[in-house]
């Protein structure tokens, strides 16, 4: 009787995989006399969605192993761009065809493991999760001369038992994505470049399936010339995770409780700022509102430090929250990081306690991104405000309420770059507070250049807001 030839590739792989070396670091983690129980007292892997880093780098990922033909594509494709590539093998595949995985090793690709057959793990036990990963670690190794030091299990998932598993067999980490990108539906090319700019973003780790993904070329041309747009570079994930460091934990942050939820806000303190009343001294604040893509704040960082210019940014927090290494990026660059609400609601119309909670969820959310304390200033989304909501937000640390003198609707996306600038050159006095915005698709980018060479042309110099107000600023970097 012929065995079939599925089986036949699993014994291979079984055979393979007990005469392959294992990784030392595997041996000294693996230390637990029972495999069918998880230890409890073995902190698991970390799992990596996305990195920790301001360096301006992201990761291309693929799974899976499709036929030959996909894959040469794909390695043209990588080629073509210059980008080199994680691809996570599952090691029944690798057994099967391993001139394919070879061949991605030889273009300068890195290889890790999809698993052994990428099974969905929540349905494993920690002992066949453990088993898995074994045989899958131990037949990459042996038909390619690589050992595997990262895992990713099928759609990017993970559980306490994977990450376990993976530290028992040595591996430095369980491999999720900041987007998992599936086919396309019926999405225009504008569309689909900009979901795709939405992540783009430092530290970023996109993931396509081989097998499953039908356009896998035009995807990896948007990508790559959505990075190229931005002007990141893309690195193995082992790079982007050595380039990386450790995020602090929120608790362990000075002032990362400077600002909580207080009912007693009727005699609470605060000051409005609009400007610097009666500067003797040509100085003016740029400030910028909200939050954008990598593409448009990256711009914004650019031409401020290509014009030695320090500003003041108002961060809307909910998008700090999926994208907190830009945040990190601005503090890095020298500027203020305050606080513009968590969801940007006009807060003259919620409840006191709605702004509050509102207000203190920023401050954590952008206290953890930065990995400081940051500055002390609020600004209310569209500059409305009331004595009732000054005091409940008095009331959360928050004393300063920053608003601003100098509005040149740059959000109209109707505005150009002349007209925005042509009404800051207008508005602007000594002591000014410019309000801009970080907002993708309006002209902000171009003007800004305009704005800061007209107003250095008239003696103006640029501070930051907490300078023209003389508090604290966020820490500039060391």
């Amino acid at each position: 009787m012929r065995l079939p030839k599925t089986v036949i590739v699993l014994l291979a792989v079984i055979l393979l995989a007990g005469c392959g070396n294992a990784p030392s670091s595997a041996m000294n983690a693996n230390q637990h006399a029972n495999p069918t129980t998880r230890p409890q007292d073995l902190e698991g892997s970390k799992f990596e969605t996305m990195v920790y880093t301001t360096k301006r780098e992201l990761s291309l990922t693929f799974d899976g192993m499709a036929d030959k033909g996909t894959m040469e594509r794909i390695l043209n494709e990588l080629d073509k761009y210059g980008i080199k590539a994680t691809f996570f093998l599952p090691g029944m595949r690798v057994a099967e065809e391993p001139d394919i995985a070879n061949e991605i090793r030889a273009r300068g690709h890195e290889i890790e493991s999809n698993t052994l057959n990428r099974e969905d793990v929540s349905q494993l036990t920690y002992a066949q999760i453990l088993k898995d990963l074994k045989l899958s670690m131990g037949v990459i190794q042996q038909k390619t001369g690589t050992a595997p030091q990262y895992v990713r299990a099928v759609n990017g998932s993970s559980n306490e038992d994977l990450r376990v598993a993976a530290a028992v067999d040595g591996l430095d980490a369980v491999v999720g994505s900041s987007l998992y990108l599936h086919n396309w539906k019926s999405e225009t090319d504008l569309q689909k470049r900009n979901y795709i700019r939405k992540y783009i973003n430092r530290g970023g780790i996109i993931a396509i399936d081989t097998e499953e993904n039908a356009t896998i070329d035009a995807s990896i041309d948007l990508i790559a010339k959505g990075a190229r747009d931005v002007g990141y570079s893309f690195v193995t994930i082992d790079k982007l995770i050595h380039d990386g460091g450790e995020r602090k934990p929120l608790e362990q942050i000075p002032g990362y409780d400077a600002a909580r939820v207080n009912s007693d806000y009727g005699e609470a303190a605060y000051r409005v700022f609009v400007n610097k009343e009666g500067d003797t001294k040509k100085e003016v604040s740029l400030t910028f509102d909200d939050w954008g893509t990598d593409y448009t704040v990256t711009k914004i960082l650019d031409t401020l430090d290509a014009y030695k210019v320090k500003a003041s940014f108002f961060l809307r927090a909910d998008g700090v929250e999926k994208n907190p290494n830009l945040a990190r990026a601005i503090v890095e660059q020298g500027h203020d990081v305050a606080n513009h609400t968590y969801s940007h609601p006009v807060i003259t119309t919620v409840t006191s306690e709605a702004l509050q909670e509102e207000i203190v969820k920023a401050h954590r959310i952008i206290t953890e991104a930065i990995q400081e304390k940051p500055t002390m200033l609020f600004r209310p989304p569209t500059g409305d405000f009331d004595a009732r909501t000054l005091k409940a937000v008095g009331a959360t640390g928050y004393h300063d309420v920053a608003i601003f003198d100098v509005t040149p609707d740059d959000y109209v996306k109707s505005r150009s770059a002349a007209q925005i600038a042509q009404t800051v050159k207008e508005q602007t006095a000594n002591g000014s507070v410019v309000l801009l915005h970080l907002l993708d698709d309006i002209q902000t980018i171009q003007a800004l250049p305009i704005i800061i060479k007209e107003l250095r042309s008239e003696g103006y110099t640029f501070v930051r807001m907490s300078e023209l107000m003389g508090l604290p600023g966020t820490t500039a970097p060391s």
